[in-house]
């Protein structure tokens, strides 16, 4: 058994027991609505254990395919089990496959539900990668909606002098520990949503979305999803002099993302300056693009580049943990009202 698996038990039970205390508090909080009580469940502490994890030496960089990408998805997955989520399929784990030429080469790759017609071109090095699904299941098995952030990063550069390993804290340990503590809020609150509620964790995003692209790809109830709420880097501040500032994307067509937010940072006294940036053709910057190209409305939540960006200097001490937990708040009740609105 290796050192980076033993540290996994370690961290992941210590991390396991946090939630479990977490978990129990807002239900003892019978006088709250349910969507209260799935918001309690929110908070820094959680955030903080699964970041501080997911951004450790010893998952070394998450690359897609590599050892570190895979001890987290089992990481992921552990939780979704202990917290009740389904699997979407018959196992938590989609996997799939890419190819490349050379194990050094940092270019794109190209994912194939059936590659064997490339392979037959010339000798490829194959990846084997695997997105992470869990559901809860709504009164309309008919409709879908989702929210995902990727988990992989870009590994370790052994030519670098130094730090080699790239850590990913904000890109993306941030959006995973998003998606983890949403997961929680539902079951917390007690309530079934209408539609089924997908969490969605995806590998390969950093050799060109992969992971979502497969996932739509093969998807066979691709025109039933009603919506996409993505996280890439929710946890710095790109601007000093506004430590609350958050950019908000959301597709133009559907205004209503827009007013979701501006009455919910008031009703809840949300911590939060947003960017409200209305796109007419969200197909860029992260997983959204590869819903928004199949006509799915997305909203996408990011706090800009900054210096750190996709360097070994991305480290978890660098982030702002109040506005992590602020930004999940905020989509958490998001995808409420995605996951209960009839109409949007």
């Amino acid at each position: 058994m290796d050192d980076c698996f033993l540290n996994f038990i370690y961290i992941m039970k210590k991390n396991m027991l946090l939630l479990s205390l977490l978990c129990n508090f807002p239900l003892l909080l019978s006088a709250q609505t349910n969507v209260e009580k799935g918001l309690q469940s929110i908070n820094r502490s959680s955030a903080e254990a699964a970041i501080n994890f997911l951004a450790s030496d010893e998952l070394q960089g998450r690359e897609a395919g590599f050892h570190g990408s895979r001890v987290t998805s089992e990481y992921i997955v552990s939780l979704l089990q202990w917290m009740g989520v389904s699997p979407l399929a018959d196992s938590y784990f989609q996997p799939f496959d890419a190819y490349r030429k050379e194990r050094q080469k940092k270019g794109r790759l190209e994912v194939h539900p059936d590659s064997i017609a490339k392979l037959k071109q010339e000798v490829h090095q194959k990846l084997s990668m695997r997105n992470v699904l869990g559901m809860i299941p709504g009164k309309n098995a008919k409709e879908y909606v989702i929210v995902g952030a990727h988990f992989d990063h870009l590994g370790i550069d052994p030519a670098l002098d130094g730090d080699q390993i790239y850590n990913g804290a904000d890109d993306n340990a941030s959006g995973v520990s998003a998606v983890l503590q949403i997961a929680r809020a539902f079951i917390a609150s007690g309530q079934q949503p209408e539609r089924n509620v997908i969490f969605a964790f995806w590998d390969g995003e950093e050799k060109g979305l992969l992971g979502s692209k497969y996932f739509v790809q093969t998807c066979p109830f691709v025109s039933q999803i009603k919506g996409y709420l993505n996280f890439d880097m929710i946890g710095r501040n790109n601007k000093s002099d506004r430590p609350r500032h958050v950019v908000y994307f959301y597709t133009a067509s559907h205004p209503a993302f827009g007013d979701w937010l501006k009455e919910d940072v008031k009703k809840y006294g949300l911590q939060l300056e947003p960017d409200y940036r209305a796109w007419d053709n969200p197909t860029g910057g992260s997983d959204n693009g590869t819903f928004a190209k199949v006509g799915i409305p997305i909203i996408w939540y990011h706090t800009d580049g900054h210096p750190d960006y996709h360097q070994p200097s991305d480290h978890a001490e660098r982030l702002n943990w109040d506005k992590i937990v602020e930004i999940t708040k905020a989509s958490f009740l998001n995808m409420w009202k995605m996951a209960n609105e009839k109409s949007f």
